[in-house]
């Protein structure tokens, strides 16, 4: 009876390891050998990283962006990749700006707003200070006793 009270006890006890410890955190082995190369390739042509997310979700059939997050923080490959390929994207983006400058059928505004909107680009803000001192008298603002 002690034996079958220990081997309950370990049962219980094997299921809550198992419980406690979850699934394993998912790493870079579960996407395609070469997978850089396709993400560099996607960004060289502009891409974004929803486009880049969805490119990654194709391949394994579900992506997260917590996931993508825990990426960028824990795998240096994945984070260097993606850093470079951030790059290829503006530089993809300040081309074409800058060899369509003669194009009149270029759309200027649609590449301005993407250039604010993934690249942190601003419009310059001026602050213009008018001020104007009046003389006056401390006395009549200052009760003195």
């Amino acid at each position: 009876m002690c034996l079958f009270h220990t081997k309950t006890v370990l049962s219980y006890f094997s299921i809550f390891v198992i419980m406690a410890a979850g699934r394993p955190k998912e790493d870079l082995s579960s996407l395609p050998n070469g997978w850089y190369n396709e993400v560099l390739k996607l960004y060289s042509e502009g891409a974004s990283d929803v486009e880049v997310k969805a490119l990654i979700y194709e391949w394994r059939g579900r992506f997260s962006n917590t996931l993508w997050d825990r990426w960028l923080e824990e795998e240096p490959e994945f984070s260097e990749t993606i850093k470079i390929g951030r790059m290829l994207s503006e530089a993809w983006w300040t081309k074409n700006g800058r060899t369509n400058l003669k194009n009149k059928e270029f759309n200027y505004t649609g590449w301005y707003m993407n250039m604010k909107n993934r690249f942190g680009w601003s419009d310059k803000q001026e602050t213009k200070n008018d001020v104007t001192v009046k003389e006056f008298n401390i006395k009549d603002l200052v009760k003195f006793e």
